[in-house]
């Protein structure tokens, strides 16, 4: 995962995931404008094996989480961004500063399926668990990068068994993922989401805090 090699930097002129747009109105009487970006709406899962007592979460290299690093140490890499040329970058970071920890999650692009069809999927794609519908449990949508993208993603949670998991995960290499899958005891959960030291989402804070409040006074006493 983090043998990360032959960095470079050049302009994305076409995207399958993402389309810059620039909106011009006006407000209050005053013109303004506003770039943003078009993405995919996407679906996550806080998934407990009752099994065992644990979260399950993935780990994976973000390369926008490694640029914003990198970004930090070498601010001239970015001085020439809009040149039409690669920009090699001789000095590169240990690839775990782009390493993140994050619910296993997928982005809405089948239109024939649900939300839920796509949520179990992922589980099964990412996790190695075979989660029927049914054992989905919504726990509610938002909007994420507000500022920029303004997607929507819709949080499940989903409890799994040992004997639920017909395979190891990882995610689909074909479509060049590489996806390390993560357990967090239930006892170290929220002393994990609040240790910086381990770089995760937001949806990780929130959903681990979630289940606090209401699942974890439902489990039975030790």
């Amino acid at each position: 995962m983090e043998a990360i090699e032959e960095l470079a930097i050049q302009p994305c002129t076409s995207s399958l995931y993402l389309r810059p747009f620039r909106l011009c109105y006006r407000q209050n009487g005053t013109k303004k404008f506003w770039d943003f970006m078009r993405t995919h709406d996407s679906v996550s899962i806080l998934i407990f094996n009752t099994s065992r007592q644990c979260f399950v979460v993935v780990k994976q290299f973000r390369p926008a989480v490694y640029m914003c690093e990198l970004e930090r140490h070498h601010p001239e890499l970015f001085e020439n961004q809009d040149k039409e040329s690669l920009s090699r970058v001789e000095d590169p970071l240990p690839a775990a500063v782009g390493v993140t920890y994050e619910l296993c999650a997928g982005i809405v692009d089948k239109p024939d399926l649900s939300l839920e069809e796509i949520a179990c999927e992922e589980i099964l794609e990412e996790c190695g668990y075979r989660v029927p519908i049914t054992n989905l449990r919504k726990i509610t949508s938002y909007r994420s990068g507000v500022g920029v993208t303004g997607s929507r993603q819709t949080l499940f949670y989903a409890e799994v068994t040992d004997q639920m998991r017909t395979g190891e995960g990882g995610g689909q290499p074909e479509e060049g993922e590489l996806i390390e899958v993560v357990e967090i005891p239930l006892e170290d959960s929220m002393k994990f989401a609040y240790d910086e030291t381990f770089p995760k989402t937001m949806g990780v804070i929130f959903s681990f805090m979630w289940f606090q409040t209401n699942i974890a006074p439902k489990l039975p006493k030790k």
